[in-house]
């Protein structure tokens, strides 16, 4: 029988709530389960940034916890899971993981995955990033936590903004190896055209 995976997502207030959203949507449809805490600040972007219920959001999740209870089965390294997204991952919350704060249960959890040695991947959502957050990614990723910015690719020429979003989606499921036709992969297949 093969192994169910366990994965922990975390959406903070970073603009961008819509990659969380769309990932958690296919995650539930590829029935993994998921570990979700929504910040409060990612709350508040639902409301200004979608037309989506922060209920029917939740609903997405297997499991469900609150961004200070400390608790929560996530917070404990003997809670096991296959890893933990960040996505989108506010310059706040990459702060406090990259320097070990542990503020809330986000980066808590964060923190736990890392000195568990199992996968990380934040998804950050800023821009122009100034050397702070660059030194942030940078001492994250020298330990081996995946960054990867939300900067979608434009060779499989996206018609609609659910285009870009989805390949970042199909991108981020690829981390944890979750099969995946969500984006249209490279292929040379000679078709672009010089502009």
């Amino acid at each position: 029988m093969e192994k169910k995976l366990k994965i922990i997502v975390g959406i903070t207030g970073s603009s961008g709530v819509i990659y969380g959203i769309k990932l958690l949507y296919f995650l539930n449809k590829f029935e993994i389960e998921t570990h979700v805490v929504l910040s409060k600040w990612a709350e508040k972007n639902i409301e200004i940034e979608t037309d989506e219920s922060i209920e029917k959001i939740k609903k997405l999740a297997t499991f469900e916890y609150k961004e200070n209870d400390m608790a929560a089965s996530i917070s404990s390294g003997s809670f096991k899971t296959d890893g933990m997204i960040i996505i989108p991952c506010s310059m706040k919350t990459l702060a406090s993981i990259s320097n070990g704060y542990d503020d809330n249960l986000i980066s808590r959890a964060a923190s736990v995955t890392i000195k568990e040695n199992r996968k990380l991947v934040i998804v950050p959502r800023e821009t122009p990033l100034s050397q702070i957050h660059l030194s942030n990614m940078l001492k994250l990723a020298k330990i081996g936590v995946i960054i990867l910015p939300a900067m979608p690719g434009f060779y499989h020429r996206p018609k609609t903004v659910n285009d870009l979003i989805l390949h970042i989606i199909g991108k981020a499921l690829d981390q944890f190896d979750i099969n995946n036709e969500v984006f249209k992969r490279w292929k040379n297949d000679n078709t672009a055209k010089i502009i």
